[in-house]
């Protein structure tokens, strides 16, 4: 289990909620942290209310069970924000720089851009290999 340098989100015992839909679990569930566990990546079993146990639940999908409401109020404003800034910005994410094709020549497909110089490259091995 976790030593003095690996500190845990949650402790065994905490109550916590689930912040997105599990298996079995629907979002909002309280339940109970039985194991914490994992070294490098913070895993848990937990015990929650509507009588589902579920191993390997990543602490991204926990929060404390007595901040679920503000979590839940902080996730919504902040897409409330994202959604206004959307909104008001004068240039979407495609406006930001020049395509390749624009740049130094290439092909546009399926929104890649394929720079020339490898364009070039693909067509001289196809000479080269016949084909």
């Amino acid at each position: 289990m976790a030593g003095k340098d690996n500190a845990y989100l949650f402790k065994r015992g905490e109550k916590v909620c689930a912040v997105e839909d599990l298996r079995g679990v629907p979002e909002g569930t309280r339940g109970k942290v039985a194991v914490a566990d994992g070294v490098t990546w913070h895993r848990y079993w937990v015990r929650f209310d509507n009588g589902v146990m579920l191993g390997f639940v990543d602490e991204s999908q926990l929060v404390k069970a007595k901040r679920y409401e503000s979590y839940k109020r902080e996730q919504r404003e902040a897409a409330e924000q994202a959604e206004k800034e959307a909104a008001t910005s004068p240039r979407g994410p495609r406006d930001e720089a020049p395509a390749a094709a624009e740049v130094g020549g290439g092909s546009a497909t399926g929104g890649v851009t394929v720079p020339a110089h490898l364009l070039e490259r693909s067509k001289a091995a196809k000479e080269r290999l016949g084909a």
